[in-house]
């Protein structure tokens, strides 16, 4: 922390690139306020109907934020369903403790449990339930309709920020966000980038504003610093940073245009990342040159169970129509690990980022992956569609999915149904992948950057404390890149890659001198990595 005549400043790390100006909102943690309570019937039925209230917010909240966001809220949403959890809570009712303290003591029971668990992943979902559990208390005490009131513009600060408490915010206006804590790679700073929102997160500690909506606020994601109470030069400084941040995003945008990206005489393609359908009308989507990632969790988070098959064909066939003739690559479905979801993956794996999830879950529940398929294999008629399994560990289980796609396509094409088998390829993500690439069988190659430096750097990406060890760049996870874009250029095999890495300026030197030249990136980043290209293919760096 650095003082100033009329202001303080802080230091942090970038999460999210961009700036903002206006009220510091302090958004503290927990439920406020106090509550009567009632008969033991009262108290019953008024943690019934929050538990209700509950699941509808946080339901409504997975639908807009689609992608894996929904999923990390799907956590919440299977909690709330457990009835022997649920039921402990009511026997603690019956026996005379108010609503709210039997939910918030099983909660903070619950949270104690993860908080001391030796794994860094029950760790991360502590704060998921300290979400749920302040949710419902607030409910309870008769809040049903309260969501964060944010001023247009203003700068959020908090010691943490649950995904479902960051979708609550309205960011229409702009504005920033400043973490006490937090990590760059939590998914609240996916969620951030997506959006273009600037977010530093572990300032540290601030002590000295009390108030909740306090003095005017910079926050600078560029220089990852928060500045409060600014002096007129501060104010002038800053303007002075953002006007040249703002000149060399409209930069960015003219070289959009331009009909390719080169480096050293190569030609580089750009392709685009989406969560969901609604994310091609993104004002930069046009100028991809086509789709390297559809997620289809978002499939997943609707009310109502599992997809079918006439929802996902509608999903998949929008996506194509709208590529025309470009590749759409899209990802089956990639629950697990940190993406629950009730009816599909295994409860209670004491590991699940190394469990049942992936491809290995579908190849496990097939009655629902051959739903999928179907969809699929009907859309690839329609367009220039590349399918991709995710978390593929070994040749044998490329092998099952290809031959489980076969017959799905043999039993359509057998009842009249126009389908075809698209070109299939993995996700190089496990570490093994890497390492044999040689022995798939796969059309191309897409390297998700996230789970392989996780992986082989053996840091849970969602930890805070993790953070300065989860190093993108570090010679193993560059290794493993190299080696399998030197085999995709050997075999003729096309290879990308879709993880931030790939939205990230400062990685593009060595993801070009690994040998990539596909990569696929957030919409949001697509001027800003075709401009970085540009510089680097005319020597003038990152600049």
């Amino acid at each position: 922390m650095q003082g100033g005549a009329t202001g303080l400043a802080f230091r942090g790390r970038t999460a999210s690139i961009g700036f903002a100006h206006g009220p510091f909102v302090r958004v503290n943690a927990g439920a406020s306020g106090e509550r009567v309570a009632g008969s033991l019937v009262e108290e019953a039925l008024a943690l019934r109907s929050a538990i209700d209230v509950a699941s509808g917010q946080i339901a409504e909240l997975a639908a807009i934020a689609g992608g894996e966001a929904a999923q990390i809220l799907e956590f919440q949403v299977a909690l709330l369903d457990d009835e022997d959890f649920i039921e402990a809570i009511f026997a603690s009712i019956g026996e005379g403790s108010p609503a709210d303290v039997a939910w918030r003591s099983a909660l903070d029971e619950q949270i104690a449990d993860y908080n001391s668990a030796e794994d860094e992943y029950l760790k991360a979902r502590s704060s998921d339930l300290a979400d749920l559990r302040d949710r419902v208390v607030t409910i309870l005490r008769g809040g049903e309709s309260q969501v964060l009131k944010i001023p247009s513009g203003a700068v959020v600060c908090a010691d943490d920020l649950p995904p479902s408490r960051f979708l609550e915010i309205d960011w229409s206006g702009g504005g920033g966000l400043a973490l006490l804590r937090g990590s760059p790679t939590s998914h609240v700073a996916m969620l951030a980038r997506a959006r273009g929102i600037p977010m530093v997160v572990q300032i540290g500690t601030i002590t000295e504003v009390a108030a909740e909506v306090g003095p005017m606020a910079l926050l600078d994601g560029e220089g990852a610093t928060l500045e409060l109470d600014p002096s007129a030069e501060q104010l002038r400084l800053f303007e002075k940073r953002r006007e040249t941040h703002r000149k060399s995003r409209a930069s960015a945008r003219a070289i959009l245009q331009r009909p390719t990206a080169s480096w050293r005489g190569e030609r580089i393609k750009l392709f685009i990342n989406i969560q969901r359908v609604e994310d091609l009308e993104h004002a930069d989507a046009q100028y991809a040159d086509g789709i390297g990632l559809m997620r289809t969790e978002f499939l997943l988070a609707e009310r109502g169970g599992l997809p079918g098959e006439e929802t996902q064909f509608q999903a998949y066939d929008a996506v194509l129509r709208w590529a025309d003739r470009r590749p759409v690559t899209i990802r089956t479905f990639d629950a697990g690990g940190d993406k629950p979801v009730p009816g599909f993956t295994q409860d209670g794996e004491a590991n699940p980022f190394l469990g049942v999830r992936g491809l290995r879950l579908c190849l496990a529940r097939p009655e629902i992956f051959a739903i999928q398929l179907r969809a699929l294999a009907r859309a690839a008629v329609r367009g220039n569609l590349k399918v991709m399994f995710p978390m593929v560990t070994s040749a044998d289980e490329l092998e099952a999915g290809r031959k489980l796609f076969a017959n799905v396509v043999q039993r359509l094409q057998a009842d009249g149904i126009a389908a075809m088998l698209p070109e299939l390829g993995i996700m190089v993500e496990v570490p093994a992948a890497a390492l044999a690439v040689t022995s798939f069988r796969a059309a191309f190659f897409s390297i998700g950057s996230n789970d392989l430096a996780q992986y082989v750097l053996a840091c849970d990406r969602s930890n805070g404390a993790l953070a300065p060890l989860m190093d993108p760049l570090h010679p193993a996870v560059l290794e493993l890149i190299a080696r399998t874009a030197e085999h995709g250029r050997r075999a003729g095999i096309s290879v990308s890659l879709c993880g931030d890495m790939a939205s990230d300026p400062r990685c593009l030197p060595a993801l070009l001198n690994c040998g990539l030249r596909e990569l696929s990136v957030n919409s949001s980043a697509l001027a800003q990595i075709k401009q970085t290209i540009d510089r680097l293919s005319s020597g003038g760096g990152l600049g």
